[in-house]
């Protein structure tokens, strides 16, 4: 049987016809993919595999990527999350109006220029940041939809979290100095606590908290987050966004181990300042003398134990590890109830600051009165 030219040429067409076919039918599959892609309303079209809640992913080679972190935390409210909002509101309100009050009236009344109240209108000016860098995100958490933060949002806020809180712990330590040399050397204080010297122990707090952060903070950067984006936790911290690092992350333990010294250091020096000053008060024969010391450093010393027995629930673990639930309630202590607590300790366990409020609104009703 002889196959000739024509019979050939009909077989090569007859197998190419699927093939052919088959690459038309994909390459319109493509050409509708990339116009629904392309499409402004493609997201909404697949809501119901892509929920509001759930974070977008890039992909690079095997891996998916995160870009965005979910805050697990605030998902369980539902009907709540309005009236956490509420009071979660009142109280930043209050933190921000009360440490702004003595803020204000530190700086004008003649009678608290003082280091003792200098020390004291900086904690109060950086607890108002300290605050602002984590309760605002929580109240969009609790009444939006979208209840997640940038990569770069996060890092953020972990690195203003952590340098103004180390700020405040320095400066808390400035304070104890301050104390200690206040009591334990009065005659020397005006000479040894000036003002040029208040205001390099200020600046040398803020370089300290604001450049120790700083590495820890580019090296998070670097790390590649895949798999899961789920904070559990209500703002971004440490351990929780390092949990979700898709590569080794034991040199964390070397940056925990750093970050212990410095609170156990600032801690030790704090404590043996009071030591002293409690050992130097006690020698004082009245009792009114004595009195008059204590309550010149109580409002510092309680401040002090809220501030590092927070800092070491919440950091100083070690190997230890606690339920969700707890965690939780350690990081409200932390972020909220200490820096609510602040600005009530020093208003009203002060009798100075008191008197400068009243004077202060004293001022301002002759004033109006004066106005009118």
């Amino acid at each position: 049987m002889s196959i000739g030219c024509d019979d050939i040429e009909t077989l090569i067409r007859g197998a190419q016809g699927p093939t052919i076919s088959l690459s038309n039918r994909l390459q319109k599959r493509v050409k509708s993919f990339s116009v629904y892609n392309n499409h402004p309303n493609s997201r909404t079209f697949l809501s119901p595999f892509f929920p509001s809640q759930i974070t977008p992913f890039i992909a690079s080679g095997n891996q998916t990527m995160v870009t965005e972190f979910l805050f697990s935390m605030f998902l369980h409210l539902h009907e709540r999350g309005l009236l956490f909002f509420i009071l979660l509101l009142l109280i930043y309100g209050f933190i921000i109006i009360g440490n702004l009050v003595i803020f204000i009236v530190i700086q004008l009344d003649i009678a608290l220029h003082t280091p003792m109240y200098f020390f004291i209108s900086v904690l109060s000016f950086l607890e108002i940041w300290y605050t602002t860098t984590t309760i605002p995100k929580m109240l969009c958490n609790l009444v939006s939809e979208q209840k997640t933060i940038s990569l770069a949002g996060c890092l953020m806020q972990m690195y203003f979290f952590h340098s103004l809180g180390i700020t405040e712990g320095c400066v808390l330590t400035a304070m104890a100095i301050d104390r200690y040399v206040a009591i334990c050397n009065p005659l020397h204080y005006p000479t040894i606590m000036t003002s040029n010297l208040c205001i390099q122990l200020t600046t040398g707090s803020c370089l300290c908290g604001f450049l120790l952060v700083l590495p820890e903070i580019a090296w998070i950067a670097t790390l590649p987050f895949c798999g899961s984006n789920e904070i559990r936790q209500i703002f971004c911290d440490f351990t929780p966004v390092l949990s979700l690092a898709c590569t080794d992350t034991s040199l964390m333990v070397i940056v925990d181990a750093i970050h212990a010294v410095e609170i156990l250091s600032s801690f030790l020096v704090i404590a043996l300042s009071y030591i002293q000053i409690i050992m130097v008060i006690l020698r004082i024969p009245s009792a009114e003398g004595r009195q008059k010391a204590f309550s010149t450093c109580a409002a510092h010393l309680a401040v002090f134990l809220l501030f590092f027995g927070s800092v070491a629930v919440m950091y100083l673990r070690f190997s230890a590890t606690y339920s969700v639930f707890w965690d939780t309630v350690i990081a409200v202590t932390f972020v909220i109830l200490a820096p609510l607590l602040n600005p009530i300790i020093y208003s009203l366990r002060n009798k100075d600051i008191k008197n400068a409020i009243e004077r202060l609104f004293c001022y301002q009703k002759r004033a109006g009165r004066v106005g009118r």
